[in-house]
C-alpha cells in the first residue's frame, strides 16, 4: 500500500528544475492575504490577492559582532518557515552565533531560487522545503549541499467543496495542487492511485488534476468551477475560511503520528565542511526559536504574521494564521524516514526517476545531534 507523503520530490531526472521553476514547494508568492482591517465585507478580487512580489533580498543582521565568517542564511515569507522568520526577527539566530559568525539574510519566493543562490555562492544555507532540496541533491549528484536539522511538519490536506463526503464521490472531479510534481501533486496523485483512481500529467485520467497557482485555487473553489485541492498551509485554512471548502484528507492522518517534513535546513556541502563551529550553532539558534513558538503561540504568531507583512507588504488575517498554526508542527527532527517514503510514492506514480538518497548522503545529523544531547533530548537517524 503507497502511504501518502507531503514531501515528494521532483518530476523525473530529466525535468529536475523545469517542474520547480512552475513552483515548488516553498513558492511564498501567494501565501498572505489581506489583513483584518483590509479586509472587504463581500468577498472581491481581494480575497484571492497575492503578496507582493519579492527577490532575494540581503539583510545584515542588526548590531551583529564582527566575524571573519559570515553565514548567508535564506528563509521565505510563510507560516511554514515560522522558525526562520522568529530565528531572524527576535536575533536569536545571532544571538546563538555569537562571535562564531555574521548573519546575514535573504528571502526567496520559490525553492528553485534557493536552490539556484546556494549554486550560484551566494547564499549558504536556506530552510526549504524537500522537493526543491532533493531536486538540488540530485542535479548536483549529491555534491552540493546537505540537509542538517528539521524545522516544520505537517499542514497540507485536501479541501473539497460541499457535497463531496467520501474517496468514492471523488469519481470524475477536478482538484487542484499548487504545480505539477510539487510535494501536494505526487501526494495526491499517490492517494488517488491507493483509492483505485487513475490519473495522468495532462489533466485526464479517472480524476483530473489541474496544477495552478494557489490564489486562483481559492477563486476556482469559490466560484464553483473547482471540487478540490490538495494545498499546504495557510491555504488550506484559507480554502476553508473563504472558499467554503472542507477538510476530506488532513495528510497527518496518513503518517506514523502525523509527522511528515515540510520545511528542513539545508547548508551547503562546502559551508558545513568549513565552518561546522557555525552551523552548529545555527542549529542551537533554531531550537531556541522553536522552544518559542511552542511556549508562546500568540507571541510567536505575531512575530511571523509581521515578519511575512514586512517582506510581502501583506499579512494573513488573524484566523487563519491561527488556524494554519494548528496544523504546523515545529520540530528540530527533520523526519528522514518520510522523505524517503516520500520519493519512494513518487517513483510509484511515475513522477520520479529514482534518485540515490544514500550516497554520499543527502542527510548530514552529526551536529543536530551534538545539539540535541546537550538539549537532553534524543538524537535522530538518517
Amino acid at each position: 500500500m503507497i502511504k501518502r507523503t507531503a514531501l515528494i520530490p521532483l518530476l523525473a531526472a530529466t525535468l529536475l528544475f523545469g517542474a520547480a521553476a512552475c513552483g515548488s514547494d516553498d513558492d511564498a508568492s501567494s501565501d498572505a492575504a489581506p489583513s483584518d482591517s483590509e479586509a472587504p465585507a463581500a468577498a472581491s478580487e481581494d480575497t484571492t490577492a497575492t503578496v507582493a512580489e519579492t527577490v532575494p533580498e540581503t539583510v545584515p543582521a542588526t548590531e551583529a559582532p564582527e566575524s571573519d565568517v559570515t553565514l548567508r542564511l535564506g528563509y521565505f515569507p510563510n507560516v511554514t518557515h515560522a522558525p526562520a522568520i522568529i530565528g531572524v526577527d527576535t536575533g536569536v539566530f545571532q544571538e546563538a552565533l555569537g562571535t562564531t559568525a555574521t548573519l546575514e539574510t535573504s528571502t526567496f519566493n520559490a525553492g528553485t531560487e534557493a536552490i539556484e543562490a546556494l549554486f550560484s555562492g551566494a547564499i549558504d544555507a536556506s530552510f526549504i522545503g524537500p522537493n526543491p532540496a532533493i531536486n538540488g541533491y540530485a542535479q548536483s549528484e549529491g555534491a552540493a549541499l546537505r540537509i542538517v536539522a528539521g524545522s516544520t511538519s505537517g499542514g497540507a490536506s485536501l479541501v473539497v467543496r460541499e457535497g463531496i463526503d467520501s474517496p468514492e464521490d471523488l469519481a470524475g472531479a477536478t482538484l487542484a495542487t499548487p504545480s505539477l510534481g510539487n510535494t501536494q501533486d505526487v501526494a495526491l496523485r499517490a492517494w488517488l492511485l491507493e483509492q483505485g483512481y487513475e490519473t495522468d500529467t495532462s489533466g485526464g485520467g479517472d480524476v483530473k488534476i489541474t496544477p495552478q497557482e494557489n490564489a486562483d485555487t481559492l477563486a476556482a473553489l469559490q466560484s464553483g468551477t473547482l471540487d478540490g485541492a490538495w494545498v499546504p498551509e495557510p491555504w488550506a485554512t484559507r480554502l476553508v475560511l473563504e472558499g467554503g471548502g472542507h477538510v476530506l484528507i488532513d495528510e497527518a492522518d496518513l503518517w506514523p503520528d502525523g509527522d511528515f517534513v515540510t520545511t528542513h535546513l539545508i547548508v551547503s556541502t562546502e559551508f558545513l565542511d568549513e565552518h561546522p563551529d557555525a552551523v552548529k550553532a545555527l542549529i542551537v539558534g533554531l531550537g531556541e526559536a522553536i522552544d518559542q513558538a511552542a511556549a508562546d503561540p500568540a507571541a510567536a504568531q505575531l512575530i511571523v504574521n509581521d515578519g511575512i507583512e514586512a517582506i510581502t507588504t501583506k499579512r494573513l488575517g488573524d484566523e487563519t494564521i491561527t488556524g494554519a498554526w494548528e496544523n504546523l508542527r515545529f520540530t528540530l527532527d527533520p523526519i528522514a524516514a518520510s522523505l524517503k517514503e516520500s520519493a519512494d510514492d513518487a517513483v510509484a506514480v511515475g513522477l520520479l526517476e529514482p534518485v540515490d538518497l544514500e550516497s554520499p548522503g543527502i542527510y548530514d545529523l552529526t551536529l543536530l545531534n551534538e545539539v540535541l544531547t546537550d538539549r537532553g533530548e534524543d538524537p535522530v537517524e538518517p
